[in-house]
């Protein structure tokens, strides 16, 4: 059931204009690919924080709450470092800050793959300590059991196949995926495990793009491509590459913006004020009134 929210102005500088919104649903977003086709494609970012959330959701269908955060926000080598707590942590505060988009986070390593009480264990924890609508997890048809026995228990999953970085030691690097007829049946198998064990989407992460064009022409759910093709029925980028906030451009990344540079500028802008004394002014300090 949707819940209406009424924003709070009064509560945080970081709270946007109070205006009635509808938060979007885990059901809507899967009805959005009718007979096999979505008309108008799902839009998705990643989001940490709480203001960067409220900045992105009137934009967004979905905000994914990435284990990416590992290398984004902690500067880890790759998300395998990344712990439950964290996950929870940010994905509580993207929660707090969006009141329209469906929120999903992403279950880190070694927190699913065990077994799939395990999974439950770590996914009811998810969801109760965030509030979030859903949970993402990586693999295919060795995670099929794992998907159904969440998803009959409650939890909705969105899916993770083709470049799967938690599983970036086995692969061998983050190189596109399906190169090798074996590896191009073995996406499509397990886009199609994915679906049929009840994922109410899935992301379709670096493959060839006539992989990520049958894959979703032949599953009932949506597809979300990030690496993948227009053709999937939505896109996700990490919001700090769409940004630009790092040097280093992936292949799949369109950069709307270089937010690095203006920061730095601005940040040199700053520190040459402070040495010349010129800020703080009058309009930024505390003075008796005459």
């Amino acid at each position: 059931m949707s819940t209406t929210f009424v924003l709070d102005t009064s509560t945080s500088r970081a709270n946007p204009t109070p205006a009635p919104i509808k938060r979007l649903t885990v059901p809507a977003i899967q009805r959005r690919k009718f007979e096999g086709k979505t008309k108008e494609p799902l839009v998705m970012l990643t989001a940490y924080t709480a203001r960067m959330a409220q900045i992105l959701d009137p934009h967004c269908d979905m905000l994914l709450v990435g284990d990416s955060l590992g290398q984004v926000i902690y500067g880890l080598p790759s998300t395998l470092s990344v712990t439950l707590d964290m996950m929870i942590a940010h994905g509580a505060a993207v929660v707090r800050g969006s009141y329209h988009s469906v929120v999903i986070v992403d279950m880190p390593f070694g927190s699913y793959e065990g077994s799939p009480q395990q999974a439950f264990a770590s996914a009811s924890r998810i969801m109760a300590e965030t509030g979030c609508a859903a949970v993402k997890l990586e693999g295919g048809q060795a995670m099929a059991e794992t998907i159904r026995f969440l998803t009959q228990r409650g939890i909705p999953v969105m899916g993770h196949i083709g470049l799967t970085p938690q599983a970036v030691n086995a692969l061998g690097g983050y190189g596109a995926r399906g190169k090798s007829q074996e590896e191009h049946e073995k996406i499509l198998a397990d886009a199609k495990a994915v679906a049929d064990a009840g994922a109410f989407g899935v992301v379709i992460e670096g493959v060839m793009e006539d992989i990520a064009v049958s894959a979703t022409n032949s599953i009932d759910i949506p597809t979300i491509g990030i690496g993948a093709s227009a053709a999937c029925d939505g896109q996700v980028l990490v919001i700090d590459d769409m940004l630009g906030m790092f040097e280093r451009v992936p292949r799949f990344v369109k950069r709307y913006a270089d937010l690095a540079t203006t920061i730095g500028e601005t940040a040199a802008t700053y520190a040459a004020d402070v040495r010349a004394r010129t800020f703080p002014t009058e309009e930024q300090v505390y003075r008796p009134k005459k």
